[in-house]
């Protein structure tokens, strides 16, 4: 289960280097082995390949009318590994189509991560806290 936030720039090359934290977990849950792709907020959806496996199958057996999701989703995938020193490569392409360029945020979000570009990042989560909280944490006591 990954959760946290960090900020991380990414080195002249577009690598990103994974915290420590995350590394052990992902060695021993899947071998090293991440695929990045787009979220449609914006930002990059990062999954141990396990779990990429698992969405990928489900956005793979949507019906017709989801095509376009899936060329998101599915065509714009890439496989990437973890080197010797916790880093991997975020695509030029990827890059672009978020937006990142050097400053991050990469957050733990269950079962994979996000990552941001951190001025998105922090414009989005600022609005958000200015609006009104969904109805769907009516029950939660904060």
């Amino acid at each position: 289960m990954f959760q946290g936030a960090s900020s991380l720039s990414l080195d002249a090359k577009g690598r990103l280097s994974v915290p420590t934290r995350h590394r052990d977990v992902l060695s021993a849950t899947a071998s090293n082995q991440l695929t990045i792709t787009k979220h449609p907020h914006g930002c990059l959806m990062i999954f141990p390949r396990p779990e990429w496996e698992k969405f990928s199958a489900r956005i793979a057996a949507l019906p017709m009318e989801a095509q376009w999701w899936k060329r998101i989703f599915l065509g714009n995938a890439m496989d990437v590994e973890l080197d010797g020193t916790g880093r991997v490569l975020v695509s030029p392409e990827l890059r672009a189509a978020s937006g990142i360029e050097k400053d991050t945020m990469l957050l733990g979000m269950g079962n994979h991560f996000e990552l941001w570009d951190k001025a998105t990042y922090e414009a989005k989560e600022a609005e958000a806290m200015r609006g009104a909280m969904p109805d769907v944490f009516k029950d939660f006591s904060f």
